[in-house]
């Protein structure tokens, strides 16, 4: 079913006394009318209300914005929770047998089940169970051994029920904990946040606007989707604590491979709660829920104007102002805006669910599901610490499951341990970059990656002609070996005997000739550190995106340095002198 919305109060017309009539299908998409005479106070329940033109967003330094907010708020503490939705992978919905394919055509993926149509009854699909299972688990969770499923009743267009089937006062899990590394750029340091709760529910479906804003068509491919529902302890205070928690939850449910955690596509949405309270009071402030966070950056970003939002009312005394509602983030620009009051529990009216069974959940099955658990981020990242990896190297490799795999099956062949990830955080990586392509689609495998880097080691070719072997690798695939072979690239070696005497001293009085052409080295400190000081004072853009996050750019003024010294300056002299001088107070 889709709906023509307009703005005005919903008020129904004589059409909807005759069912016939009132679903027609046009584009293969089902609508109604509506009209009324007054501002509309409907929203939707996944909320996708077309952006308004704003003017355009100023991009501020993550530091800077941080720096601002600590000191707008140096008299108060802000409290933040989030709640997690996470979308299944599973080959069917939730409680029918429809499949679920993300940018399908509009109403192609439903059946009465998911439409809601009159005795049209849910049967719950077991991978959900399982999904939920594995999460928990993985979030230190108290798993309970039997729950059951609960309607939440509400009216919104997407919801063709006229109820969502949720779980309420005895969800599959509890009281959890998750733990992540913040950035070296926000100040690094470990964290733990805390979890209420876990619990499984369906989806609703989409609202898809007109470009005049006068009408809006109801998708139900989504409606019936299955979700896990994460609920965080307050225990965050900034923004980018909440951010780093929200990028945690999704590595998490990727490395369990539970779904695709694809913010764009809604596989991972957030509602954040934010209040805020003077310094030393135990009471929460108002909570205020922000909708419409589709990415990472727009969590924090959202936040911290929320939290500034609030302590200047504070400050001007009129903190009786803040109420409990649903705001939403306009990304254009760069605010909150009221959205709707927000509903009590008393609002929904929760009941058990009566067409579906408990959950019951037996040990074997629990112990079964944590068997087939992988490593997870935090062991993953514990582990390359002790391997002698920094933080940096750590936090590159672990964010993603499959440069993790990669990484690991690379050393598993004996490659050394900060060359393979110098290797894929450097070149690899910038490979994929450039060419759009993830690690699983590259030419190279792990073992070729480790018989460069031994081949490089053990100088059998050098570095340079290592790096010529990686790009055919990466783009054609092959063999180390045979690449070495066909280009004919073995360093030369000699073997000294009697039998080829001559011919070494035929190469000793050339070596000899030739001594005075080798360009030397620049190793002196002060003719490097001009050089270095000359392209930091011709590059004073790149020189404050650095100080503000962008560490990678130190690649970059090396390069120039190399450049201006014709390559001719001492790499280790020069990183260092350039580390020193980038990262030096004003």
């Amino acid at each position: 079913m889709a709906f023509t919305l307009f703005r005005n109060v919903i008020q129904a017309q004589p059409l909807f006394l005759y069912p016939s009539a009132l679903l027609r299908r046009k584009n293969g998409v089902l609508y109604c009318t509506m009209k009324g005479t007054s501002q509309s106070q409907t929203q939707t329940a996944t909320e996708e209300r077309q952006q308004q033109k704003s003017p355009q967003k100023v991009k501020v330094p993550p530091q800077k914005q941080m720096r601002e907010v600590s000191k707008i708020a140096a008299d108060y503490e802000a409290v933040i929770g989030i709640e997690t939705h996470v979308q299944l992978s599973t080959l069917t919905k939730a409680f029918c047998s429809c499949p679920y394919s993300y940018g399908a055509q509009p109403n192609t993926c439903i059946c009465p089940v998911c439409m809601g149509l009159p005795g049209a009854l849910p049967v719950l699909n077991s991978k959900v169970i399982e999904c939920a299972v594995k999460l928990a688990l993985a979030l230190n969770c108290k798993l309970s051994f039997s729950s059951k499923f609960d309607r939440k009743q509400y009216f919104y267009p997407d919801l063709p029920k006229g109820y969502q089937i949720s779980q309420f006062d005895i969800p599959i899990a509890t009281g959890g904990s998750i733990d992540l590394d913040l950035p070296l750029e926000f100040g690094g340091g470990h964290r733990r946040f805390g979890i209420t709760r876990i619990h499984m529910e369906e989806d609703a479906g989409k609202l898809m606007h007109s470009g005049n804003g006068s009408c809006s068509l109801v998708d139900l491919n989504r409606a019936g989707v299955p979700l896990l529902e994460i609920v965080s302890e307050p225990d965050m205070r900034t923004g980018i604590e909440a951010s780093e928690y929200a990028a945690e939850l999704q590595r998490v449910v990727r490395y369990l491979g539970v779904g695709n955690g694809n913010m764009q596509e809604g596989s991972l949405r957030c509602d954040v709660n934010v209040s805020v309270r003077p310094i030393g009071q135990a009471e929460f402030g108002t909570k205020v829920e922000i909708k419409n966070l589709n990415s990472f950056s727009s969590i924090n970003r959202a936040i911290d104007f929320e939290i500034s939002r609030q302590v200047n009312l504070h400050n001007q005394g009129q903190q009786d102002s803040i109420v409990q509602e649903t705001r939403l983030w306009e990304e254009g620009a760069q605010k909150t805006v009221t959205m709707r009051k927000k509903e009590g529990l008393a609002d929904y009216r929760y009941f058990p669910e009566p067409d579906l069974p408990e959950v019951i959940l037996t040990k074997d099955y629990v112990d079964s599901v944590g068997k087939s658990l992988p490593e997870l981020p935090e062991a993953k990242r514990r582990r390359y610490e002790e391997m002698g990896l920094s933080m940096q190297d750590v936090l590159f490799l672990a964010n993603d499951i499959t440069v993790a795999d990669f990484f690991d099956a690379t050393i598993q062949k004996g490659a050394d341990v900060k060359l393979a990830a110098n290797w894929i955080m450097g070149d690899i990586a910038a490979y994929m970059k450039n060419e759009k392509l993830s690690i699983i689609d590259i030419k190279l495998v792990p073992h070729e990656l480790a018989e460069l880097i031994a081949s490089i080691k053990s100088g059998t070719i050098s570095g340079k002609i290592g790096k010529e072997i990686l790009f055919e690798l990466l783009a054609k695939g092959g063999t180390v070996k045979g690449l070495i072979e066909e280009k004919d690239l073995v360093q030369a070696s000699y073997c000294f005997s009697l039998l080829n005497l001559i011919n070494l001293l035929i190469l000793l009085e050339f070596v000899e000739c030739c001594l005075i052409r080798i360009a030397y080295v620049i190793t002196d400190l002060g003719d490097i550190e001009k050089m270095v000081d000359k392209v930091i004072a011709e590059n004073p853009k790149q020189l404050e995106q650095y100080r503000s996050g962008k560490t990678k750019l130190q690649g970059y003024f090396a390069g120039q340095v190399m450049k201006a010294s014709k390559g001719k300056a001492n790499p280790g002299v020069l990183n260092k002198v350039l580390v020193e001088k980038l990262n030096a107070k004003v």
